[in-house]
């Protein structure tokens, strides 16, 4: 709309079109004639709800004015709060972010909106309409990037948990963007963002990251835990309040650790983490979430314990670990590929396992992983990819190539839609190695999805993936 216009301009033009009085467009657009006749003498800038019912007696799309009403509400007037709050809502609504944009950046030029807009973006972040929370977020941050502020922080938590995606490259980059700030959060919003921060490197495999993480979530978990056993403490609880119950926090850190010793091939020392929350009689809080949380951790770290023993060589353990995760669903793909790699570590044979869970790994080759308690559905993602790698691996060590191959290129495929380049570099590692055992059709499939596949990425990343 040309800005040498206004919008009174263009109801005016409408009344004399149209042979209406002012009585007769109030009731069109159910407004009272006093309202009708301030805002065309400009005595009055119209709410967005008004402008909404006016755009609608024009006959115009939702949201056609609402440019302009941003040059007559915020430009032109001193901006009025009560106005533009209702506005920024229904510019959400509509997905009218770019209106969203221009008048958050006019609005900072005054740093008393910033706490303002903050309020928005944490209702917008409440509400699911996360793609105008960003905005919101990411402006609010850049206005007090100077200020050091609690504020500053939080909004650099909400922008990292916003960017998550099943790209593991940006996933890092937010990570890392992301992590000086955790310190300048509240104590309490502190545990969740280092769980948080703690499960993306972990997806990621970065486990020097993962266990220094861990080690600082531990302390600062047993630190709360202290303050909450302190007499008069129910009389000062922070106004704040975690996600999960606090034992969780020190139980997760203990978690984390155990699976940095196990990514390291630890397995004795993985094992004494796993114990040291297999029994959490000490939890005194008897909620039903506590309950439900402590029921959680004493099977994860049975689950644990038995993956430890396995890894540790104990063949007669496969038995019980599988009668154990029969009992969870949500185990079946972590447990599959923790067998795996025992049978790929130690030469045990398993192909009478792995036929029987077949078709319920290969439900993981086109699902959308969500999070299932402990996991992120990034985490998800990975591991299903691993879980392919080392089925590949197992088939074809054992000569069995189609089975292989089949697992190997579906494992492909997981690791480009997550844009893992390491993981995509060690299937083709071993495609290459057994090559020579491929058929005419496996070698054209798997040249293809180089080219069509794989070649995305090359072109995004300037980076070279070669089979050669």
């Amino acid at each position: 709309m040309n800005y040498t216009t206004t919008i009174r301009s263009e109801l005016e033009d409408f009344i004399e079109r149209e042979g209406l009085n002012l009585s007769q467009l109030g009731r069109k657009a159910g407004l009272n004639a006093g309202t009708v006749s301030s805002i065309l003498k400009g005595n009055r800038i119209m709410a967005v709800d008004q402008l909404d019912r006016m755009t609608k007696v024009l006959n115009l799309p939702e949201g056609y004015y609402y440019e302009q009403y941003i040059q007559e509400c915020i430009v032109e007037t001193v901006p009025n709060w009560r106005r533009i709050r209702p506005f920024l809502f229904r510019c959400a609504e509509l997905d009218s972010l770019d209106c969203i944009r221009r008048s958050v950046q006019l609005l900072l030029d005054n740093l008393t909106y910033s706490p303002l807009l903050f309020e928005v973006a944490e209702e917008f972040f409440t509400a699911g309409k996360h793609k105008a929370a960003v905005i919101l977020y990411e402006s609010v941050a850049a206005s007090e990037r100077r200020q050091h502020s609690e504020r500053l922080a939080f909004c650099q938590y909400r922008l990292f948990t916003l960017r998550m995606s099943d790209n593991q490259e940006r996933n890092l980059q937010a990570a890392i963007q992301f992590e000086p700030f955790v310190d300048r959060l509240d104590e309490i919003d502190q545990l969740d963002a280092l769980r948080d921060l703690a499960n993306t490197y972990r997806s990621l495999r970065r486990w020097d990251k993962v266990d220094e993480i861990a080690e600082e979530l531990g302390t600062k978990a047993k630190i709360q835990l202290q303050l909450a056993s302190k007499p008069g403490h129910k009389r000062d609880e922070p106004k704040k309040k975690l996600k999960r119950p606090l034992f969780v926090y020190l139980s997760f850190s203990y978690l984390l650790r155990g699976s940095v010793c196990d990514a390291r091939e630890a397995y004795e020392e993985a094992l004494q983490y796993a114990y040291k929350y297999v029994d959490l009689s000490w939890v005194k809080d008897r909620d039903d979430e506590t309950e439900k949380w402590v029921k959680l951790y004493e099977g994860w770290s049975k689950a644990n314990i038995f993956v430890c023993r396995l890894l540790l060589g104990e063949e007669g353990i496969i038995s019980d670990y599988l009668a154990f995760i029969d009992q969870d669903e949500d185990e079946i793909l972590i447990g599959i590929l923790n067998i795996v790699k025992a049978a790929n570590r130690f030469d045990f044979k398993i192909n009478h396992i792995l036929e029987k869970y077949k078709s319920r790994v290969l439900h993981y080759v086109t699902l959308q992983p969500e999070s299932i308690g402990i996991y992120t559905h990034q985490i998800i993602a990975e591991e299903s990819t691993l879980c392919f790698y080392e089925l590949a691996y197992y088939y074809l060590w054992n000569g069995d190539y189609s089975e292989g191959f089949t697992y190997l290129l579906h494992g492909l495929v997981k690791a480009d839609s997550i844009n893992n380049e390491p993981r995509i570099l060690s299937f083709v590692r071993l495609f290459e190695r057994f090559r020579d055992y491929a058929s005419f059709d496996i070698q054209l499939e798997y040249q293809n999805l180089m080219k069509k596949e794989i070649g995305k990425n090359e072109k995004k990343s300037g980076g070279v993936v070669s089979g050669k």
